[in-house]
């Protein structure tokens, strides 16, 4: 049975209290790229959009954001829960930000991000998600035991400010940052 994004909200809700929206959307979508790559269907059934913050259950923060009253969650079963947990404890000590990094270094967002206009949406497929997690999204720096952290990622930030010379900027490899991660310590 496919939940709804408000019943998988709700769960992550129930696990980090105070949960920031932006985290919140971003834990959504890892628990739908896990949840189909390990049992080969969806999570929950809301569309995920790219944003220019990245993925977003597009539905789920209209409805917040104009405080429609949020149905009545229901319980999720065992591998969802499972996922969720799962997912809080791979990422739930990054922050909002973090999460949008990683992100926008992922081929689900890049693919649906490619054709995008600024300020507006656009549909990440179920099977770009799917593949991408059953391929590669398992494939990070948290598979040796060692927990992504916020502090760690702030902390290689820290300094990190825009040279003054007029030549663009390049960003960070998602690799390089994963290596960081994983030689940590």
């Amino acid at each position: 049975m496919t939940a709804s994004a408000y019943d998988v909200a709700a769960a992550l809700r129930v696990r980090l209290p105070g949960l920031p929206t932006k985290k919140l959307h971003k834990l959504l979508y890892y628990c739908q790229g896990h949840h189909l790559a390990t049992f080969g269907v969806p999570l929950f059934s809301e569309t995920i959009s790219a944003w220019d913050m990245g993925p977003v259950v597009g539905k789920l923060w209209f409805a917040e954001s104009n405080r429609a009253m949020a149905p009545q969650p229901s319980l999720l079963n065992e591998a969802q829960l499972n996922t969720v947990g799962y997912v809080v404890s791979r990422y739930g000590a990054l922050s909002g930000r973090d999460l949008e990094n990683l992100t926008h270094h992922e081929s689900p967002w890049q693919l649906a991000d490619t054709n995008r206009t600024p300020g507006t949406s656009t549909k990440i497929r179920l099977d770009w998600i799917r593949d991408y997690f059953a391929a590669t999204g398992s494939e990070d720096a948290t598979d040796d035991g060692i927990p992504l952290d916020s502090a760690a990622v702030t902390a290689w930030l820290k300094g990190a400010e825009p040279p003054e010379s007029a030549e663009p900027l390049v960003p960070d490899s998602i690799d390089e940052l994963r290596a960081r991660l994983a030689n940590r310590g």
